[in-house]
């Protein structure tokens, strides 16, 4: 299993990991500082290797460069994923409802998860997934 994280917080991406790697063994986990990287990273995936594309997109909204909904409105219009491999998630400590109302606006965002991150969390976002 594979896991995208696009986060511009450096120690929140080294405690994410560190959380993934403990709750899924086995996962190969890449972090992206922000959207413009990931996109690159992304697009260069698909045109690459299709079947390489992560299973899951786990996404911050607030960060420089290109925020979260830039990023889902670039991943929507060069149809990155046209397989639909990715399941995208928002993560963000942002307690807006109008954040999460407009996280679930978009087809391509399976949940948004409220920061911080826990081991409960994340078992329960890729097992709940898992079985589908």
């Amino acid at each position: 299993m594979s896991v995208l994280l696009i986060d511009d917080d450096e120690i929140n991406n080294f405690i994410s990991i560190k959380l993934i790697k403990k709750a899924l063994l086995n996962t190969e986990i890449m972090a992206c500082l922000n959207g413009k990287f990931a996109i690159e990273q992304l697009s260069d995936i698909q045109r690459k290797d299709p079947e390489k594309m992560p299973d899951y997109i786990l996404l911050d909204i607030n960060m420089p460069i290109m925020n979260g909904w830039e990023f889902l409105d670039e991943y929507k219009r060069l149809n990155i994923d046209p397989q639909g491999k990715s399941k995208i998630y928002i993560i963000s400590s942002s307690v807006f409802s109008n954040d999460i109302n407009k996280a679930k606006s978009y087809p391509l965002v399976k949940d948004f998860i409220s920061k911080p991150l826990n081991v409960e969390k994340i078992k329960e976002l890729f097992e709940v997934r898992n079985h589908n």
